[in-house]
């Protein structure tokens, strides 16, 4: 299958959980056999308007991220591609705009991920590509309201989750680093202190604890354990590779989710996998709590009150360090299902592809 990426924000450029998961995406099918080009910003060094990296073919568009620029440069470069697909992120939806162009030149349908709205691209420029894609691929049932809420037809929003490598939770070691684990990065959303007074509500109780993750707000967090007398008890372990992260989680008992915002609580999928109990914090900008509902070792909470109860009675679970239930978020199965969706959508058009 020829696929044809349109993303103006590579993960060379800048590593966000969009330009992240497009990344996995165009690795995955490259793996695969399929040939996969990116049409983007520049961000390789050099005068050259191509680069090939990983069999990933990468096109500049503009030598800059700049939306107007990339959206007047993109129709005519992508309809001379060719492609049985075009892929495009939703920001910025100019491009979006400019990928329905190209892909109607070129009889290809299209399909957009959407992982989140980005805080530079107003609303109405959202609504205003509601109706333009083929297909909308969300992370989660957050993200797919805020998309309909834009305007895009619900028949046309498909869940596309993000993936763990299930393979290394069943063949990764059992550490015995933590008790009970958070893991995020840092940021303004970690929300890690609504977690660390969870656990000084647990001062009487034996157990010790990780978190794992590096950001601007790791600083006020170590402050905070401190603060409240538990620093001795918790463990701040840095950003972690998933080959370092997994032996931590299948070693540990509970997993606790806190952040106020997260179109996809990966870290969360990866404990659970990894046979943690998973307790979460409600937050109405997460959509973490769509993991545990209706999972027997899994709970929502609202208070570091009730999550301290929740970590607490967590003893009453079996350890366990796998859960075969996730494996259905293993990178395989979800890129099967993306390569899946391609195909209908292809079927769909026919040979005179999308009008």
């Amino acid at each position: 299958m020829r696929v044809a990426v349109v993303a103006m924000r590579t993960a060379q450029l800048c590593e966000t959980g969009a330009t992240v998961r497009t990344r996995r995406l165009v690795a995955g099918l490259a793996a695969r056999g399929h040939d996969v080009t990116v049409f983007c910003a520049q961000w390789w060094g050099g005068d050259h308007e191509r680069f090939d990296q990983r069999g990933v073919t990468y096109r500049r568009i503009t030598r800059t991220p700049a939306a107007g620029s990339f959206a007047a440069g993109l129709p005519v470069r992508l309809a001379r591609h060719g492609a049985d697909v075009v892929h495009a992120v939703a920001s910025p939806p100019a491009a979006v705009r400019a990928a329905r162009a190209g892909a109607w030149l070129a009889r290809a349908p299209l399909a957009v991920d959407w992982w989140d709205d980005h805080p530079v691209d107003s609303p109405g420029a959202y609504g205003r590509i509601a109706g333009v894609p083929d297909r909308v691929f969300v992370p989660s049932r957050l993200i797919a309201t805020r998309v309909r809420e834009h305007g895009v037809p619900e028949a046309a929003v498909r869940l596309r989750p993000e993936s763990i490598d299930f393979d290394l939770v069943r063949s990764a070691g059992v550490g015995r680093r933590a008790d009970v684990v958070y893991a995020r990065r840092l940021d303004a959303d970690a929300n890690v202190e609504s977690f660390l007074l969870g656990l000084a509500e647990l001062r009487d109780r034996d157990w010790r604890a990780a978190v794992v993750g590096d950001g601007p707000g790791r600083e006020a967090a170590e402050r905070t354990a401190d603060d409240l007398r538990i620093a001795d008890r918790v463990s701040f372990l840095g950003d972690l590779a998933p080959a370092d992260l997994v032996p931590i989680l299948r070693g540990a008992h509970v997993f606790a989710w806190t952040a106020l915002d997260e179109p996809f609580a990966t870290e969360l999928c990866w404990a659970l996998a990894c046979g943690c109990v998973g307790v979460v914090e409600y937050q109405s900008g997460s959509s973490a709590h769509e993991l545990v509902e209706g999972y027997d070792r899994g709970v929502r909470v609202t208070s570091p009150a009730e999550l301290a109860d929740e970590i607490a009675a967590a003893a009453g679970y079996e350890r366990r360090t796998v859960d075969e239930s996730f494996a259905e978020y293993d990178h395989d199965a979800v890129l099967d299902r993306t390569v899946s969706s391609y195909r209908s959508l292809i079927e769909a058009a026919g040979p005179l592809g999308t009008t």
